[in-house]
């Protein structure tokens, strides 16, 4: 039977009991699953719900606006080329709606109606409007500083907004807190929400023609990309579909990158401010499952200056595809890597892209010099 599981001390608790962390706050997983194969895939469904044999059971009626299935396009880089996932082809705009689609349909499944998320960002917005298309109340903590532009999303959607003095961490603190009475379905903690994440996976696996790309580089906060492809990927492994795991490289800011320092060997350095802000995670719930999932892939980590993401976001852009500074430091890695030898020419390498660049339209603008 599938259960929660501490990583860290093997513990599991039973799934029919809702629950977000386990003893003294340690971050969960799920036991493994055995993964599915090509007849299990419900061809006749135009979104991720099309994997729902791989989930660790099937909500009655799952809470879906047709998230996944997002283009995947080839762009020459360098002598090599990138096959771009366009994982902001999603209703918010964000990948995470892979993450809260799943999340919030089994946990109303299992009687949850009212749920809690401390995200000014992508999450945030993702959790309102998973909640808003379910039927579920939705809260939202944000820092109060916090600009009121970035919550406009998830306002709209009906969420509750808090605004929660002091800094990002203080905000987490206090939605730990306020999880003693309504529950805790955040992006960061739920084990759920990799479900979710991990369908990426599936769906990168069916777009190849049912095998594994040779690379796949990924933008990096938290890691719920990074877990949740080496979930799918270790799935399919199981599942006798794939003969070798991709290798998994994290792409983060030199400014802010506390997951890809650990891989890389390096000492920890306290953050400063990035343009890639998506993905500045001070203190990632899971680092260490993450720094294992890139070391078991055979892959790694790369970290980016502030001029390198800047370049690759309007390279990106003159070229077509607008998208999250956040996310184009991925296409960055993907050029540091081939350029280091570290991936090969000919070799099949997708790069992530999580995020419309209409959401950073302040940013953007600032890179132009154009006033708003």
């Amino acid at each position: 039977m599938t259960a929660y599981l501490d990583p860290r001390t093997g513990r599991t608790w039973p799934l029919d009991v809702p629950r977000w962390c386990g003893e003294d706050r340690a971050p969960l997983l799920l036991t493994d699953l055995p993964g599915i194969g090509r007849a299990d895939i419900a061809t006749g469904l135009r979104s991720l719900w099309r994997y729902a044999a791989a989930l660790p059971f099937l909500p009655a009626a799952p809470i879906s606006m047709g998230e996944g299935c997002t283009p995947l396009i080839e762009m020459p880089r360098r002598g090599g080329t990138a096959l771009l996932k366009c994982e902001w082809f999603m209703p918010t705009g964000s990948f995470k709606d892979r993450g809260a689609s799943v999340m919030l349909s089994l946990l109303r499944e299992q009687g949850v109606r009212a749920v809690l998320e401390d995200s000014s960002g992508n999450g945030g917005a993702a959790i309102a409007a998973y909640a808003a298309a379910g039927g579920m109340e939705a809260s939202i903590f944000v820092p109060e500083s916090t600009s009121p532009a970035k919550t406009v999303q998830s306002r709209a959607a009906g969420a509750a907004i808090t605004l929660v003095p002091g800094s990002r961490q203080d905000c987490a603190e206090a939605a730990e807190r306020a999880a003693e009475r309504i529950f805790y379905a955040s992006h960061n903690w739920h084990p759920f929400f990799l479900q979710g994440t991990k369908t990426l996976a599936y769906e990168l696996w069916e777009d190849l023609g049912f095998r594994a790309p040779d690379n796949v580089i990924i933008p990096c906060g938290a890691g719920s990309n990074v877990l949740g492809c080496a979930i799918g990927f270790g799935e399919l492994l199981r599942a006798g579909q794939i003969a070798r795991l991709p290798r998994l490289f994290a792409a983060q800011p030199a400014h802010c990158g506390p997951i890809a320092r650990a891989a890389l060997g390096l000492p920890a350095e306290a953050a400063r401010p990035t343009i890639a802000e998506g993905t500045a995670i001070a203190q990632p719930l899971r680092l260490p499952e993450c720094v294992a999932a890139l070391r078991d892939s055979g892959g790694g980590a790369v970290l980016l200056s502030e001029q390198e993401i800047a370049e690759a976001s309007l390279g990106l852009a003159r070229r077509g595809v607008y998208v999250e500074p956040t996310c184009a430091q991925a296409v960055a890695a993907f050029d540091r890597l081939l350029e280091a030898g570290r991936i090969g020419a000919g070799e099949t390498s997708v790069v992530v892209l999580t995020g419309t660049g209409l959401k950073a339209t302040p940013r953007y603008a600032e890179m132009l010099g154009v006033p708003l």
